[in-house]
Parts: C-alpha cells; sequence; structure tokens
C-alpha cells in the first residue's frame, strides 16, 4: 500500500456535516466542516433540509480534498456514518425529497406511539427490532411523511399518490446514510445497524419485517436493500461525470454511534464506548448474541463485516448531553463551551441544585416521551456557576444511570469506559464521568472516532488495511481519568439525581 493513498469519510452529523480523510496510521490529513439549518415548524418537532445536507456533503469533500492537496482518484474509498433514525422520502425519478428530513429528535408522533402501546405492539417491537417503541426511531416518522408529505412537492402529484407511488417505488424511504449513498452512488441501499434503528427490521432474522410494514403501512417497494456495514461488493461507485469527477468506491457505512464503537476498536464482546454528542450513546460489544434487555437498553447491531455473522450491541441512548451545554449558551449562562470546566470549578459543588435536561424526552433507561427539562433544590443563593456545574453532573449522571443497566442486563461488569465525542475534550467532564460511574475512562488520541469508524469500514472492503489487528495497532491512549471521589459521595449525589430525574417525569400532559 502506498502513502499516497487514504480513505474519507462522510460523517453527516445532526448539526452539520464533516468529511475527513484518514492515512494508513488512521490519522486525519484533513478535515471540513459545514453547518446546516435546524428548522423547528412546531414545538416538539425538528426537520432538516436534505438538499442542504448533500449540497454540504458536496461542499466538505471538496474542501477537505483541497486543503490537503489529494486528488478524488487518491481515495482508495468513502464509508459513510450518519445521525441515525433521522428520516426522509424522495422522488425515485427526480431524486427530489417530498418534505424535510423528520429528525431523530422529533416528537411529533408521540401520540402515535402511544396508541402502539394501549394496542399492546410494544412487546412484538421490543422482541422482533430490540428497541422500545418511541417516536425517536424511523417508522412512525415515515408513516407521517406518507400521510402528510406535501404532494405538490412531487410534480404530476394529487393528494394521494404519494402512497401510491411508494407501493409501486417511485417514492424511496431512506434514513440519511440511504440518502448520502444514493446521491453518491444512485443505488438505493443501507446496511444493518442503520436498518435496525427505523423499527421495521428484525435484527434476528436480518430482514424487514412484514407484520411491522403491516402495522405502519410503509410498502416495502419503497425500502432499500440492506447490506453489510463494510461491504467488499461495495454500494457502487462515485459517477465521473459527478462532482469528483472520479470513480470511488462506496464501501462502508454505519449509524454514528455504531461507527464510533468500530472506530474505538470495540471488537469483542464486553467492549464498550460513549460518544458524547448533542446526546449521548453508550454502546456495549455483546458479540453474536442479541441480549435482551431487562433495564430499558436497546438491543442493537453493533456491525457487520462482508460473509461474517452480525455483531450485536446493548445501546443506551440519552438525548440530551452536548445540548444541554448548548443550551446553556442558548440561556446566555456562557458564551462558549470550553468556560464550563472553569465555571463548574469555581464553586465547591452544585449547591444542592440538579438539572434534568430532558427537553426532549428522557431516554435510556427511563423512556418518558413526556419528562421535561427540570431544575431543582435553587434557592435564592443559587447562581450561574451552580447551574452549569449541575449541568456538567447531568451529563455523567445520565451516563451512571445507563452504565448500571448496562451492567445488569449483561452480567459484565465494567472496569474500562473509552470515550470519545466533542465534550470529552473537558477534563473535567471526563474526571467527573470517572468519579460518578467509579469506572476508569479512557481517551483515545484520535477523537473523531465517527468518523474513523466508517473509514475503516469501507477500507477493510477495499483491502486498504488487511484486518482488524491493524486497526487495534492503530488505536492510541491520549490520556486516562481514574476514580477520585468517594464512593459513598458519589453514590449520595447519585440517589439525590434519581430523585430529580423522578420530578421531570410525565410533565407535558397538555401540548
Amino acid at each position: 500500500m502506498t502513502a499516497q493513498t487514504y480513505v474519507g469519510a462522510v460523517d453527516q452529523g445532526t448539526t452539520g456535516t464533516r468529511f475527513i480523510v484518514f492515512d494508513h496510521g488512521g490519522q486525519v490529513v484533513a478535515n471540513a466542516y459545514e453547518k446546516h439549518e435546524q428548522v423547528y415548524p412546531e414545538p416538539g418537532w425538528v426537520e432538516h433540509d436534505p438538499r442542504e445536507i448533500w449540497e454540504n456533503t458536496k461542499a466538505v469533500i471538496t474542501q477537505a480534498l483541497g486543503q490537503a492537496g489529494i486528488g478524488p482518484d487518491q481515495l482508495e474509498a468513502i464509508g459513510v456514518t450518519n445521525q441515525r433514525e433521522t428520516t426522509l422520502l424522495w422522488d425515485a425519478d427526480t431524486g427530489r425529497p417530498v418534505h424535510n428530513a423528520i429528525v431523530w429528535q422529533d416528537r411529533r408522533t408521540t401520540d402515535r406511539v402511544e396508541a402502539l402501546e394501549a394496542d399492546g405492539m410494544v412487546d412484538t417491537i421490543r422482541e422482533k427490532t430490540g428497541l422500545e417503541a418511541d417516536a425517536y426511531f424511523s417508522a412512525t416518522k415515515a408513516e407521517w411523511l406518507l400521510d402528510n408529505a406535501d404532494p405538490i412537492k412531487l410534480e404530476r402529484s394529487r393528494p394521494d399518490d404519494i402512497r401510491d407511488r411508494a407501493e409501486k417505488g417511485e417514492v424511496l424511504f431512506g434514513t440519511i446514510d440511504t440518502w448520502l449513498i444514493y446521491n453518491l452512488t444512485g443505488n438505493h441501499i443501507t446496511e444493518v445497524t442503520n436498518a435496525s434503528r427505523t423499527m421495521l427490521y428484525n435484527i434476528h432474522d436480518l430482514e424487514w419485517d412484514d407484520e411491522l410494514l403491516a402495522e405502519f403501512s410503509i410498502p416495502e417497494a419503497m425500502l432499500p436493500e440492506v447490506r453489510p456495514s463494510s461491504d467488499e461488493d461495495t454500494y457502487g461507485t462515485t459517477d465521473t461525470e459527478g462532482f469528483l469527477e472520479a470513480e470511488v468506491p462506496v464501501a462502508g457505512a454505519l449509524g454514528d454511534q455504531q461507527a464510533a464503537l468500530f472506530g474505538q476498536t470495540c471488537f469483542d464482546a464486553g467492549d464498550a464506548k460513549n460518544t458524547y454528542g448533542t446526546g449521548s450513546f453508550f454502546l456495549m460489544n455483546t458479540g453474536n448474541e442479541a441480549v435482551e434487555s431487562d433495564h430499558g437498553l436497546l438491543t442493537t447491531i453493533g456491525f457487520q463485516r462482508s460473509g461474517e455473522d452480525v455483531q450485536y450491541a446493548l445501546e443506551g441512548s440519552i438525548f440530551i448531553t452536548g445540548a444541554a451545554i448548548e443550551w446553556l449558551e442558548d440561556m446566555s449562562l456562557i458564551d462558549d463551551p470550553s468556560e464550563t470546566a472553569e465555571l463548574a470549578r469555581s464553586v465547591d459543588s452544585t449547591d444542592g441544585v440538579y438539572v434534568v435536561p430532558a427537553f426532549t424526552g428522557l431516554g435510556a433507561p427511563h423512556w418518558d416521551q413526556r419528562a421535561r427539562g427540570t431544575i431543582v433544590g435553587m434557592t435564592r443563593g443559587t447562581r450561574k456557576e451552580h447551574v452549569v456545574r449541575a449541568t456538567l453532573e447531568s451529563i455523567a449522571f445520565q451516563t451512571r444511570d445507563v452504565a448500571e443497566a448496562m451492567e445488569a442486563d449483561s452480567g459484565i461488569e465494567m472496569t474500562s469506559l473509552k470515550v470519545d465525542g466533542g465534550a470529552v475534550k473537558n477534563n473535567y467532564l471526563c474526571q467527573l464521568q470517572s468519579d460518578i460511574i467509579d469506572s476508569e475512562i479512557v481517551r483515545p488520541v484520535v477523537d473523531e472516532t465517527t468518523a474513523l469508524g466508517s473509514a475503516y469500514a469501507a477500507g477493510l472492503a477495499v483491502g486498504y488495511w488487511d484486518d482488524v489487528d491493524s486497526l487495534r495497532d492503530n488505536w492510541q491512549i491520549d490520556r486516562e481519568f481514574e476514580p477520585e471521589m468517594g464512593r459513598e459521595t458519589a453514590d449520595k449525589r447519585y440517589d439525590r439525581w434519581s430523585e430529580a430525574v423522578e420530578r421531570s417525569l410525565n410533565w407535558a400532559t397538555e401540548e
């Protein structure tokens, strides 16, 4: 393998799109990023414009290659990783979306989920998909789009035509990976980890589930083909006539959290990582066994390599962590996220204040769609420093909620947790996390592990890397954090946190 070739990764996240070029050592060679608009049509609704996302994707690929002076022909492969569950439909003829994408955070289908609960569908959904019935996943979003998308967006369409055309495969369904692969290659493809987040895919039989498709009235003709996460057959290539003017194989894709699991080289059962982004996502590899959770975790597909069995994972999805820091900024309590550590350190404690950032409900292990953000314990003496510190602590406490559920389900005591994502640059948070969960926290040198995971998946597929052992050799520790807080103190504060969570539950009863 010559040093002049690379693997690129499109990392399409909730707030923006990044393209990173990696060399054979797994080091970042080029990195470009563009934000996209967050659209809030109504309270609790969140949308993105898929065309803006595609335009930004082309822009960041072009920028990153230009920045590093790399020609597209030097890319051995492209991998894709994406915000999961975010759902869109588009016209197969024109490639035009029929509506904005409905984002994973969107709660517009809460009533539909409550109807599923009333109809006794929760256990069926959990058994087949490993997921909780929740508005978070794609199924109710796709159903809503089929029922409500504006038919004018489909030229030639009458109001009842979207469903008719979907049944003929003329309107296509996809999560963001599918949308990007379609635009890059022209092929309508997803892969197992993203399929496993739709609430339509049977993770045991590894196929779209007829009973669930019928429940949500989703025509099978509109669904993408499901492939391995790292695919030697590749998903297709970019077009020489297209923006890259080169044929580059698109050979790997993973939903962002599974990509981080892969990028952190969590290839063996018991390996665990937590990604701190807009939300936090804690995954533990459970090997070839789909471990059912009794403690509110999701059973999901971790990854699949060409010709190999699926590897499963347990996942704790925390909806709001990094977004709680953004909220502090929105409320003018901080000017910049980097201030949080200094402000938190400037006080000895939160002075009894607890922040529960349930802005979009609570995910694992509580699963309460009607929980809302709560601050408890304030007095006249409460200052912004206490609120900032309590907000950082809420990130650590929510992670402990999940860690305890993870240990109870897996029977594996966690002694070390690999961490990544924007918030882990904050040493104060990493130390606090170690204290609260009483475990070593390990931060790698390359913290762009989500992009790295999809690059690894694509690179393995085309032989750029020989095997997973060579990927393990690339992984390097930046810093380790050991617990310093007394166990009793940590437990006492955690118990109070649990009481604060109780007060946030089932708040949004009248919308």
